[in-house]
């Protein structure tokens, strides 16, 4: 299967995080240094990027994502490495081309001011990284050029995490250097994490449906594709009206979502949910963030 194909096939692809994979069960779990086993998931539409190891959820991050021009690449890739206080390397790209600072293929040192990568970078193959966020207001937002951000202290967090359970040898001397410095720490990982990136709009997590905005307007908020998915979750949607179904849809826009239980929809509420912001503050828990799905009798 060749890179264009593996796009084509991802973009049908749930969420990891939905019931049709989990089972309606997020199992959580602290992370057991040394044990492998990890997972990255990235649901670009819920602008958040999940870290698994043995299947079981160990932490979730707020992230921005690429432009509309310059979209996130869907689909499988690899992360190899960490970088602490990156090199910048411009590819060979039409935006880096019309820019006066910088050239393809030219080096950019971590204490140039022109280096964008900010402290760490994960690179995932293709020239796309994650790397730091120049700010909160990049988390939700369409705001790269096809690379994830995520905050500073959430990518410490990130890369120490990843090292620790890859066994990377890397010191908590060295971690601590690199943090009050720009002098450059790579390591390569022996065996590179697997990161999946999907295009859910429309996702069905612990009971509860997520429909979030058409971000790269790929045409995925339709009714059709809302009737299909409460239908696979358990709904009869005979009651529900193609009129009702847009409406519920025109609720997630902006960096808004739109939340409903399946049991609200079930017993014909289906507009009684919430809209709440797609990446919510600091501090307020997930919509869904409890392990267990509640049972519905139907």
């Amino acid at each position: 299967m060749t890179f264009g194909q593996s796009y084509q096939a991802d973009m049908a692809r749930d969420s990891a995080r939905s019931d049709h994979l989990t089972g309606g069960r997020i199992e959580t779990a602290k992370l057991v240094p040394g044990g492998g086993a990890l997972k990255i998931t990235v649901n670009v539409p819920s602008f958040q990027l999940t870290l698994w190891q043995d299947g079981k959820e160990i932490r979730t991050y707020p992230i921005g994502v690429g432009m509309k021009e310059f979209p996130v690449y869907i689909g499988r890739l690899k992360a190899s490495a960490i970088e602490w206080n990156p090199v910048w390397i411009p590819p060979s790209s039409d935006w880096i081309e019309a820019s006066s600072k910088v050239k393809p293929g030219e080096i950019i040192l971590p204490t140039d001011p022109r280096n964008p990568l900010g402290k760490v970078k994960i690179p995932l193959g293709y020239g796309y990284l994650i790397h730091q966020a120049k700010g909160a207001t990049d988390l939700g937002g369409l705001v790269s050029h096809g690379c994830i951000r995520v905050m500073k202290g959430d990518l410490y967090d990130l890369s120490e995490k990843i090292a620790a359970a890859s066994g990377l040898d890397v010191t908590a001397q060295q971690l601590a250097k690199v943090k009050t410095t720009k002098v450059t720490l790579r390591k390569e990982m022996e065996d590179p994490i697997p990161i999946e990136i999907t295009y859910d709009t429309i996702v069905v997590e612990n009971g509860r449906l997520h429909i979030y905005p058409d971000v790269y307007e790929r045409g995925k908020n339709t009714a059709a594709n809302l009737r299909r998915e409460l239908e696979v979750n358990g709904i009869d949607t005979t009651s529900i009206s193609e009129a009702e179904l847009k409406r519920m849809l025109s609720r997630a826009k902006g960096r808004m979502q739109y939340v409903v239980s399946l049991d609200d929809v079930g017993d014909g509420k289906a507009l009684a949910g919430q809209i709440m912001p797609v990446v919510r503050p600091e501090g307020v828990p997930r919509s869904g963030a409890q392990t267990t799905k509640a049972k519905r009798s139907r």
